[in-house]
């Protein structure tokens, strides 16, 4: 009996906190014409984190045609914008310490790709939120809007259409898998 209550409250220590706790993965794909793939991204409430996944598929070098992700609010996004462009390329066109700038990743060119995880903890459903590239010049042909939470949202994939279910244990779900709950 001992054994078993032991074995029990071990179980429930390994399983409690990642229950709980979504990561989220998408990915986005840039190319060398300046736009982005996915034009939009939701994202469910049920992420506790997301995982953006930023791949050039193009060929042109970062010097040339290099591309980032951005997150912000968009009533934000002009401003960030400006600050970005003032910061210069050694700071991927990202003002240090922005507190607008929710996640970001660095530049990329062809053939790279970066990678960006950030807490959903201060998005709000509802709320409109629009990812670009800061890149000067290439912000108002690449951009998308990112959904969170709300009857859009769901786990779906822009490029798709198709569920995509975070996974409490940090694996890679991939499109048409499972909600969380196993529907």
């Amino acid at each position: 009996m001992i054994h078993a209550r032991l074995a029990l409250m071990c179980v429930l220590a390994v399983a409690g906190p990642s229950a709980h706790a979504a990561v989220c993965r998408l990915a986005v794909e840039a190319d060398d014409v300046m736009q982005f793939r996915q034009k939009q991204l939701a994202i469910s409430q049920d992420c506790s984190d997301v995982e953006i996944k930023l791949t050039h598929v193009g060929h042109q070098p970062a010097a040339v045609m290099g591309h980032n992700w951005v997150l912000v609010r968009t009533a934000d996004i002009a401003a960030v914008t400006i600050a970005g462009q003032k910061a210069g390329r050694s700071l991927n066109f990202q003002q240090p310490g922005d507190k607008r700038i929710i996640a970001a990743t660095g530049i990329v060119g062809g053939g790279e790709s970066a990678t960006v995880t950030f807490s959903t903890a201060n998005l709000r459903a509802g709320e409109s939120y629009t990812y670009f590239c800061s890149s000067p010049g290439h912000g108002l042909a690449m951009r998308g809007a990112l959904l969170f939470g709300g009857a859009d949202a769901g786990h779906l994939t822009a490029a798709s259409g198709s569920k995509v279910a975070p996974r409490a244990d940090g694996g890679r779900a991939s499109p048409g898998a499972a909600a969380p709950d196993g529907t």
